[in-house]
């Protein structure tokens, strides 16, 4: 896909504070329709990179573009195609939960009254309170909803759950599905490893201002080794000598075989052919997590960008 077509295009973005570099050299590229995984622990540049996005910050050098325009010179423009959710909500104390709604909804644009409405009575969210008398969570619930009622073509959800409950979550995530249904674009910053599992078409991991690993999350798991346990009848052939198999450990119980062992993607069909032969009785078959993904990409050998 041609940049020119990508909603956020960044290469070799740099940032610099005095003589700290928080942006080295980062790349992004989120697609219309996708939900972008945009990963890495607190610090790694995360936050930062977002606020270049959205034109609140300059880039010290690199080239950063969203929906084909520059965000620092475009801002005000760009700004009416976007909504924003940061994982601390500032907003203003003496206003209604309603009132706020307003207020935010007012800088979106145009907002689909109906879905407020219900997003409202999906999050729980009572709007006659004063913002100064809601909790955290409630907070968040406020921007959340101005974001997801707002008819715009990319959502830019930082940290968007911080502070909400397990139950506002699964909400959360549904509601995010429903957008993308709709068409939008979300890049979703996050170090929840589970939620961007749950939602993300494609995922960016980055450490310490660079991108150390894109690509989707079937494209990723083929550099990581699935997890396969099984107990069979007999013992298997020499599985040591199968190409792809590490870990193998192999163990005899009460007249069947316990077998474990890890193999690549490209050797896991074989490998379980070969265990069919000794007779399976069961079969667990694990692929890497985003925590696998994550781990490797934070060890001491980062994943090569998939690009």
């Amino acid at each position: 896909m041609s940049h020119s077509t990508a909603v956020v295009h960044i290469r070799q973005l740099i940032k610099t504070f005095g003589k700290a570099r928080v942006l080295d050299g980062l790349d992004l590229t989120v697609h219309p329709g996708e939900v972008h995984g945009f990963l890495g622990p607190n610090g790694a540049g995360k936050s930062t990179t977002i606020r270049i996005l959205l034109g609140l910050m300059r880039a010290t050098a690199g080239q950063v573009e969203l929906f084909g325009a520059d965000p620092w010179r475009r801002a005000t423009q760009l700004h009416t195609r976007l909504a924003y959710v940061a994982g601390d909500v500032a907003l203003w104390p003496g206003l209604t939960g309603g009132q706020c709604l307003d207020v935010i909804g007012a800088t979106h644009g145009k907002v689909d009254e109906k879905r407020r409405e219900r997003l409202i009575e999906r999050f729980d969210l009572d709007p006659t309170k004063r913002i100064r008398d809601y909790s955290k969570g409630n907070r968040q619930k406020v921007a959340l909803v101005a974001a997801l009622a707002a008819d715009v073509d990319l959502l830019v959800l930082d940290e968007p759950t911080s502070g909400l409950d397990p139950l506002m979550e699964q909400v959360f995530q549904q509601c995010v599905r429903e957008r993308k249904q709709d068409g939008a674009t979300v890049l979703l910053s996050s170090h929840l490893l589970a939620e961007v599992e749950a939602l993300a078409d494609r995922v960016s991991i980055i450490r310490r201002g660079r991108t150390v690993a894109t690509g989707s999350l079937t494209d990723m798991r083929r550099h990581t080794r699935t997890s396969v346990h099984a107990i069979t009848a007999r013992e298997p052939d020499d599985m040591a000598a199968e190409p792809g198999v590490a870990d193998w450990a192999c163990e005899r119980l009460n007249g069947s075989v316990d077998t474990r062992l890890t193999v690549d993607a490209d050797h896991l069909n074989a490998t379980i052919g070969k265990l069919h032969t000794a007779g399976i009785n069961t079969l667990t078959v694990a692929p890497p997590s985003l925590d696998d993904l994550f781990l490797r990409a934070y060890g001491e050998t980062a994943l090569e960008a998939t690009r």
